[in-house]
């Protein structure tokens, strides 16, 4: 039997797998070392590659913005940034809802994660939407969109990743990321706008300039930690590490002395939650590199790229791409879908006139819209394991958010500036 049939069937075996719920970790190992062996490629240098796949120092920013997602949310910052974003928006039809949207983009500037986001955000105004006239499986689909964006606007965990991987600066990558975030936020309460509107949902409130001004005080801590992880990263006082390494403390500290609703007997438990995302990533980054290693030997990149060939207009090699990308988002998590996908399409996508910070912002909102996208979801699942609801019964409820995103991805995808604008005012270059 010769090699290609022998990879061929070890591709077959290992998707079983996967549909069969074995952890995606060992999915990919286990293709990593079948094909090492047909290959006669050393199994040696699977364990050499695992350890040094990992010793880069900007992968130490995502335990810390795990971390500072965790810390945010035991620190009672989550709720007042929460409060804030409905004092401002409460008085439009919709407002708790766009609120809601809002609140998630506040969060994702610190946090950097989608299921974070959509988890912390959702189970305090999803169970506040229902209260004040929003249909429950609505709110639960808001909370769901809105955690989209938590790996867009910077910081981003999975840009960590996607900067790691393609060599790219992972500051620029955050730049990029701020206004195409901010355009997703926007498409999104666009729709919630249009929805409630439709259907009378949710009680409005008085606009009231002194409760604003109230609750803009009591987010205040937010506020700063926003400003600390976006300002040192465009200014390029921080790389990312250690903005990530300065927000933490920042927020440990507010937690603990301000706030005072982190005890420090919790501290052991918090970081065990943030150790547990980790431990589940950075094996995953590791043996992506040896993936990595082994579809080049297979000229898996040659192969897709003679396909991309075929289409000639850059236009449609870059359509190609982000359909490649969505399909994938449907049945992968964000973080296998970057690490088998961007290294094979980001060189297509350069070759084709896109630029490299361009197309990573393409890339992963693509990624992020596969978040709220069946038969996969994940932030779906999120949701309805928060609130009860069945998962399919979100979906339906979800369609005009994942509409709203599609449009905002051809405007990011078809408008660079977008995503490169910035770049030539930071201080990162």
């Amino acid at each position: 039997m010769d090699n290609g049939t022998l990879i061929t069937l070890i591709s077959i075996g290992v998707t079983i797998l996967f549909i069969l719920g074995v952890p995606i970790f060992l999915v990919i190992g286990f293709w990593v070392v079948g094909c090492s062996l047909v290959i006669d490629f050393t199994l040696a240098n699977v364990g050499v590659t695992l350890f040094e796949g990992l010793s880069f120092f900007g992968l130490l920013a995502l335990p810390l913005f795990i971390l500072t997602g965790d810390l945010i949310n035991a620190a009672g910052i989550a709720k007042r940034m929460s409060d804030f974003a409905y004092s401002v928006m409460g008085w439009i039809r919709g407002g708790l809802g766009m609120a809601t949207i809002g609140a998630c983009g506040m969060f994702a500037a610190i946090s950097g994660s989608n299921a974070g986001t959509t988890a912390t955000i959702g189970s305090i105004m999803q169970p506040e939407m229902a209260k004040n006239g929003y249909d429950a499986r609505f709110a639960a689909a808001t909370a769901a969109a809105g955690g989209t964006v938590g790996i867009i606007i910077p910081p981003s965990i999975i840009f960590i990743v996607y900067g790691f991987l393609l060599d790219l600066p992972i500051s620029d990558l955050f730049i990029g990321g701020m206004l195409p975030g901010i355009l997703m936020v926007i498409a999104m309460q666009a729709a919630c706008f249009y929805m409630c509107r439709k259907h009378k949902w949710g009680h409005l409130i008085k606009l009231e300039p002194k409760k604003i001004a109230k609750s803009a005080l009591k987010a205040y801590l937010g506020f700063i930690a926003i400003g600390i992880v976006i300002y040192g990263i465009y200014s390029g006082t921080f790389s990312p590490t250690e903005a990530a390494g300065v927000t933490v403390g920042f927020c440990l500290i507010a937690g603990v002395l301000v706030t005072r609703q982190i005890k420090i007997s919790k501290l052991p438990e918090i970081l065990l939650r943030s150790g547990q995302i980790t431990g589940m990533l950075a094996p995953l980054i590791a043996i992506s590199v040896v993936m990595q290693q082994l579809l080049s030997l297979l000229g898996a990149g040659e192969v897709v790229n003679g396909w991309m060939a075929l289409l000639g207009d850059p236009t449609f090699v870059l359509l190609a791409c982000m359909f490649l990308v969505l399909m994938a988002g449907t049945v992968l998590e964000s973080l296998p879908n970057t690490i088998i996908l961007a290294p094979i399409l980001a060189p297509i996508a350069y070759n084709a006139g896109v630029d490299p910070i361009h197309f990573a912002v393409i890339f992963l909102v693509g990624d992020a819209i596969g978040f709220i996208t069946p038969p996969y979801g994940l932030n779906l699942y999120v949701a309805s394991g928060m609130t009860g609801i069945p998962y399919f019964t979100i979906v339906r409820f979800v369609v005009p958010y994942l509409l709203a995103l599609m449009a905002a991805w051809m405007i990011i995808a078809f408008w660079p500036p977008l995503s490169t604008y910035l770049l030539q005012f930071s201080g990162t270059g």
